[in-house]
């Protein structure tokens, strides 16, 4: 149970993180199977374990960890789009008339139906840990889509959710800038070998450089050109290393051997009590990484009422 990719949301207000009041919320919007004319659905599953008894929210030292599952029928537009000609064509060989746009319009909805309940499947899951002693929920994606769908079921789950994603004071591109330039990062962090450049114009070209020497002049003269870099890779202590970008998405998230052999030493032999000494060895983590990450960016910038 280790996060590949981290998107961080501040809570605005408190809001007291009840276990077994959160399990009876959850349980009310469950996953399920796509119904034969359903495009998708969504809800919750459990974290850890399989079947009905195991539960939809996990807590470990006042940790919680949360999980989704969605399920989508995939129809190629390819597909759709062909079967759509195919019919519009016979109607107008046919009936000698033109096939107008609200028709058109009809006849898709027909045809997918019609192809629906012979669609693939696809699921796919997210997880999400609650740290309320310190008001943040972290978010397994890179994609702030898929995190807006397990806020917003959240949030239906338990009637309030007052959230936003957590910002910083500096703008990340202009700090991650001035690191590359100094050759040399905050307290604790150090620059690896990759990175993204990017013109400030809205039209200007990007560079993107992997397994490069950051110190280069090639680099420098692309930075005294204006380029800003807008996701970097870095290395906090001896623990992990990430890529952050400028909209801080923290991704490809790599704990190093050290605490992973930690967590394996903690959770002995069994399956279940590996996953939970994996997360809460990563949970205590990021409540050192974390601070240390929005300081070296500035410090962090905090809604009214915090």
């Amino acid at each position: 149970m280790w996060f590949r990719n981290l998107l961080v949301y501040r809570l605005t207000q408190n809001v007291p993180f009840d276990v077994e009041a959160l399990e009876t919320a959850l349980a009310a919007k469950p996953a399920r199977p796509c119904a034969s004319q359903e495009l998708s659905t969504y809800g919750f599953v459990a974290p850890f374990g399989k079947g009905e008894d195991a539960p939809l929210v996990h807590s470990s030292q006042g940790f919680l960890l949360i999980a989704t599952r969605k399920e989508e029928r995939i129809l190629p537009g390819s597909v759709v789009k062909d079967a759509v000609k195919e019919k519009v064509d016979e109607i107008e060989a046919e009936q000698m008339r033109k096939v107008y746009k609200k028709e058109r319009d009809q006849i898709k909805d027909e045809i997918v139906q019609a192809f629906l309940p012979r669609a693939f499947i696809r699921k796919s899951g997210t997880f999400a840990a609650i740290d309320a002693e310190r008001g943040l929920i972290l978010v397994n994606s890179a994609s702030p889509k898929r995190a807006e769908d397990l806020l917003s079921t959240l949030r239906e789950a338990i009637g309030s959710l007052p959230v936003r994603p957590l910002t910083v004071k500096i703008a990340p591109a202009a700090t991650l800038t001035d690191w590359v330039k100094a050759q040399k990062a905050a307290d604790d962090f150090f620059v690896l070998d990759e990175c993204e450049l990017r013109d400030t114009h809205e039209d200007g070209g990007v560079v993107r450089c992997k397994r490069q020497d950051l110190t280069s002049d090639e680099i420098q003269q692309h930075l005294g050109a204006g380029k800003q870099v807008t996701q970097l890779s870095l290395g906090w202590q001896d623990k992990l290393s990430f890529v952050l970008d400028d909209k801080m998405v923290i991704k490809r998230l790599r704990f190093e051997d050290l605490l992973q052999d930690q967590a394996e030493q903690d959770g002995g032999d069994d399956a279940l009590s590996q996953q939970d000494a994996s997360f809460t060895l990563m949970m205590m983590t990021f409540g050192e990484f974390l601070p240390a990450l929005f300081e070296a960016l500035g410090g962090e910038e905090l809604p009214q009422g915090i």
